[in-house]
């Protein structure tokens, strides 16, 4: 199964990487240019890592992206764009990734599910925000 581009015209809402997906070789999901970047790194056995360090760097973001992994359960995504208007719906299950681009989104549980969810800090609170109605 390959990759699931959720897209509206020209504007993609969220990216879901199956659990079986496996590329060959490092491969980044995302484009350069999104505020989460997103991929594979692959290295073979008694490959290594040089130790290093990220220099500080000042970046403008707008908004927040996330990432969700689905740790274990079973769940269903809805898609919103940014008028609050319903566009569709997937199905997630463990091992899945959600990255989370524009638009906004809803869950509903089928089973248990615990996420494990990665966005850009810092949290400034609950105003990062707006709750709508789903009308799906």
């Amino acid at each position: 199964m390959g990759i699931d581009w959720i897209k509206h015209d020209d504007t993609v809402l969220a990216i879901i990487i199956p659990a079986d997906y496996e590329p060959d070789s490092t491969e980044f999901v995302t484009p350069d240019s999104y505020k989460q970047q997103v991929g594979f790194v692959i290295y073979p056995k008694d490959g290594e890592i040089v130790p290093h360090i990220h220099h500080d760097m000042e970046r403008n973001i707008l908004g927040t992206s996330e990432v969700l992994l689905v740790r274990h359960g079973h769940c269903s995504v809805d898609f919103y764009l940014q008028d609050k208007s319903f566009l569709c719906s997937r199905e997630l299950k463990t091992g899945d990734v959600l990255v989370l681009v524009n638009g906004g989104h809803g869950f509903r549980m089928i089973e248990d599910t615990t996420f494990i969810e990665i966005k850009q800090g810092p949290y400034v609170g609950v105003q990062e925000k707006e709750r709508f109605q789903a009308n799906r």
